[in-house]
């Protein structure tokens, strides 16, 4: 198994991976589709394994207004066939220690059970505009002292959200 940086050879590929990994949705791998499309900053990596992506993760900008505050991880995903053997817990850890993100705050919409073993915790303030109550909401690093909605890319719009949370590796925001 290899963690790389995605390059252009690997998007159809994560692509692909994406619609395995969330059967019965194609929201997360048009996501991404649109995030590259768009040409948006996005920090992501895969693991491979015998030349198949069989993991992704990816971090896109977390905004204050119009000021970056930090990173969303969304999504973080891994191939059927992969699931429940610490791929997806490796590849996290993993992007968490790389220079673009390990010291910058972080959000995820998620499992709280599953995110908390990697140091998020809930969290109250920024307010989730995908989470009622922010109930799945978490961060890392988040010093937010003032309450404001968090923003996402564009391509996160609220039309584009599925009508439920999905697992704890099927994150999609």
């Amino acid at each position: 198994m290899k963690i790389q940086t995605v390059t252009m050879e690997h998007r159809p590929k994560v692509y692909a991976l994406l619609r395995r990994a969330f059967p019965g949705s194609d929201h997360e791998a048009t996501l991404v589709e649109k995030l590259h499309a768009h040409g948006r900053t996005v920090h992501e990596w895969v693991c491979i394994h015998t030349n198949k992506v069989i993991a992704y993760v990816a971090f896109t900008s977390a905004y204050h207004g119009n000021e970056i505050c930090g990173l969303h991880l969304a999504p973080l995903a891994v191939a059927p066939d992969f699931q429940k053997q610490g791929v997806g817990s490796e590849l996290l850890r993993f992007a968490l220690r790389q220079e673009a993100v390990k010291s910058r705050p972080l959000f995820v919409l998620g499992e709280p059970g599953y995110y908390s073993r990697f140091g998020f915790e809930p969290c109250n303030m920024p307010i989730c505009p995908f989470d009622t109550g922010n109930a799945h909401f978490l961060s890392m690093r988040n010093n937010a002292a003032t309450s404001f909605v968090v923003g996402y890319e564009p391509e996160f719009s609220v039309a584009a959200v599925p009508p439920r949370l999905h697992g704890k590796k099927r994150r999609t925001r």
